[in-house]
């Protein structure tokens, strides 16, 4: 089974510099403008299936990718973004480095969980069940908007290949045979 995760677009909490996690804020004209670049990448690939996180910037980049693909789009709340920022989230961050100066540390290891936030291990288990659910589903081609955070998490603790950079709309084509989960291609992903 051929697996494509995307990235949403940008969102206006980038732009406003904020720290988003699961804070739920919508996509800005760039990040619809991704998207419908996505939906052009993604528009020959014979998707048959069409996943969503629950967070409004990922359902909006989905309806983008989804009105060009004529799929209505399924919510999977496995994949939505982690909660890593806590008391943070949603803050400008410059304003929470003032206020939250330890917590802001914190972030410097994903496996850190600030005040408030989904800690790393519910969040890592969370997205291998999510990936192992995908992977049992008997389609042929399937894609999912989701979040930096999840295809992090599935390149560091899944398919073992390290540090990431992921740019919006990044694109990852993963093969999936039973539990075992391979990486095809990418675009918008370097290594760090």
């Amino acid at each position: 089974m051929n697996i494509y995760l995307a990235r949403h677009g940008q969102t206006t909490g980038d732009v406003e510099d904020r720290y988003g996690g699961d804070y739920d804020d919508h996509l800005t004209d760039v990040g619809r403008e991704q998207a419908a670049k996505l939906a052009e990448k993604l528009a020959n690939k014979g998707i048959q299936k069409l996943y969503t996180s629950p967070l409004i910037r990922a359902q909006e980049t989905a309806g983008i990718v989804a009105a060009s693909l004529d799929i209505t789009p399924e919510v999977l709340p496995e994949f939505k973004e982690r909660n890593s920022y806590g008391i943070l989230s949603g803050m400008i961050k410059a304003d929470a480095i003032e206020k939250y100066p330890d917590e802001v540390a914190l972030l410097n290891d994903p496996h850190n969980s600030v005040t408030g936030a989904e800690d790393y291990v519910s969040f890592q288990r969370r997205i291998q069940q999510g990936l192992m659910s995908l992977s049992q589903e008997n389609i042929g081609t399937m894609a999912l908007i989701t979040h930096g955070g999840p295809i992090h998490l599935i390149f560091r603790d899944i398919l073992k290949l390290g540090e990431i950079d992921i740019a919006d709309c990044a694109i990852v084509h993963l093969r999936s045979i039973g539990a075992d989960v391979s990486l095809i291609d990418t675009d918008g992903i370097s290594y760090k």
